[in-house]
């Protein structure tokens, strides 16, 4: 019996424009080799334009071999992907395990229309746990997203606070337990701010329900992200580079002396004002072009499918989904530069997502504070940011106090006894005591943000200065605890307790909790797991 064709055996190519795409993005490597070979290739005859051109026929002949032998086929059980010219490979994933289907494009893929399609199962994120095809046309790259994402509809209580099917929501507690709408308890949980307008109402575009949008008023909070210090250090590192490459070495004493003839014209102050005013330029410019291209035409969605679909942008696109029966929970995190301008951050808390491909779960740019708790309550089918990360928290004890300002102020304290016991340091006086005031203010500030609740289907962690983190993590999704205590904690009468999760970071720890509370809240959230005594 004859064997089938691939036709019959329902096998496919790749998109034959990938024989433009591959040598397009091949183009910043090629043409600088090229370019060498032509130029140290003179006075050798018709060689060197032999060997110029060997690299370009390399490169197609890459192109042809990928398209000729890269096949995928999508099965009743099983996804399957055959490559390889002289080393053949065979791959496949069984479709129930696959829980996302990502799509991106960059440039060279967006002229062609075509896209990439990263399929996985989210147990890992090592190449046996994935497959691309690169690339397919945008419409079949939907198509797959949409069959292999398919899953029974999943059944939604009519309350938020319904717990899975089949089993009835925990009762209240009183740890930190609040009804809906209730405001927050002290400044340490900052509600939506009333000072932003109200986002709409989300609404549906095409096959899905818009949960947000991408506002202009947004890049007001680009210069404030770390980017910018990032875009800082690539401007120095390719002004570095091009130097060299033009025969000038910066870092010589000799242009160094040169700099220094050239500053020592004007005074001091106004030489570090420029400077310092052109860094952060620089960063401000480098954080909006990074907001921009990361975050342009970006739209967050609820699909039919009951999976949340995250879309953004500029010059390479990407498409991320987020199955809501992998949702454990989100968080809303608040670097200081951005808590000062009241914006804030949202990611989600989910399996079987690349930290890498996904950007750590996140679910919106740096926005409005207000808005970003709004998004992570649409995202946990919640109707009140208060039934998630606004929640009232619970203040930990005076103690928890007395530890951050210990840890803060001592090694503070030596510091300044260390530039008091040496002479020659006696200019940084003024420097080593001005920390004293700001070490108390960060423990303070520390000790503000600290705080959990446990709600009916939620439990809700905040911590963190620098970056202030509230964490609403399911208490359906937490898999184990742990207590733990340090020889201080010991003494203070308090300890950390973890929350083990399959998701996200795999643990979240309420800090600086009275043991007995620790073991409430955990005979709470799992009763019976704790022995009676």
């Amino acid at each position: 019996m004859s064997e089938p064709d691939d036709a019959e055996a329902g096998w496919q190519r790749l998109d034959p424009r990938v024989l433009a795409v591959f040598p397009l993005r091949q183009a910043g490597a090629l043409i600088p080799v090229v370019g060498v070979l032509l130029i140290t290739g003179r006075g050798q005859g018709g060689w060197h334009l032999v060997a110029a051109l060997a690299p370009v026929l390399v490169v197609l002949a890459m192109a042809v071999s990928k398209w000729a032998t890269v096949r995928y086929r999508v099965g009743g059980e099983r996804v399957e992907l055959r490559s390889g010219l002289i080393h053949r490979e065979q791959r496949s994933l069984r479709r129930d395990r696959v829980r996302t289907v990502d799509l991106r494009a960059n440039p060279a893929h967006r002229l062609f229309r075509l896209t990439v399609v990263e399929i996985g199962t989210g147990s890992s994120t090592t190449k046996e746990g994935r497959l691309s095809l690169d690339a397919v046309t945008v419409a079949e790259g939907e198509r797959l997203r949409r069959d292999l994402l398919d899953r029974s509809p999943i059944r939604v209580a009519t309350s938020p606070a319904a717990g899975p099917p089949g089993t009835s929501p925990p009762s209240a507690s009183p740890l930190g337990a609040s009804p809906p709408g209730a405001g927050p308890a002290d400044p340490a949980t900052p509600l939506p701010d009333h000072t932003t307008p109200p986002e709409p109402a989300t609404r549906r575009v095409g096959s899905g329900v818009e949960v947000a949008r991408l506002r202009p008023s947004w890049l007001r909070f680009a210069p404030l992200t770390a980017s910018g210090l990032v875009a800082v250090a690539a401007i120095a590192g390719t002004v570095f580079r091009v130097a060299s490459d033009a025969g000038v070495d910066v870092t010589s004493s000799a242009t160094l002396h040169a700099a220094g003839d050239e500053f020592s014209a004007v005074p001091l102050w106004v030489a570090v004002v420029a400077l310092v005013a052109a860094v952060l330029v620089l960063a401000g410019l480098g954080s909006l072009a990074v907001y921009l291209e990361g975050w342009w035409g970006y739209r967050l969605t609820r699909e039919p499918d009951d999976t949340l679909r995250l879309r953004r942008g500029l010059l390479t696109t990407r498409s991320l989904s987020v199955e809501q029966s992998r949702m454990r929970g989100a968080e809303v995190a608040e670097p200081l530069l951005l808590r000062l301008v009241r914006g804030a951050r949202c990611a989600a808390i989910t399996t079987g997502l690349d930290a890498k491909t996904s950007n750590r779960g996140a679910l919106l740019p740096p926005a409005p504070r207000a808005e970003a708790h709004r998004v992570a309550a649409a995202a946990l089918l919640l109707d009140d940011p208060a039934a998630g990360t606004a929640a009232v928290l619970v203040r930990h004890p005076p103690a928890a106090l007395r530890r951050r300002l210990t840890r803060a102020l001592l090694p503070s304290v030596a510091l300044v006894a260390v530039v008091w016991a040496l002479p020659e340091l006696g200019w940084l006086w003024p420097a080593a005591l001005l920390l004293l005031p700001l070490a108390a203010l960060l423990a303070a500030d520390r000790y503000r943000n600290l705080g959990h609740a446990l709600l009916p289907d939620y439990l809700v962690i905040s911590q963190g200065s620098l970056v202030r983190r509230r964490v609403a993590l399911q208490r359906r999704g937490i898999i184990g605890w742990r207590l733990r205590q340090s020889p201080s904690q010991r003494w203070a009468g308090v300890a950390t307790l973890d929350a083990v999760t399959a998701a996200g970071a795999g643990r979240y720890s309420v800090v600086d909790l009275p043991v007995a509370t620790a073991v409430e809240l955990v005979d709470l959230v799992n009763p019976g797991l704790l022995p009676t005594r």
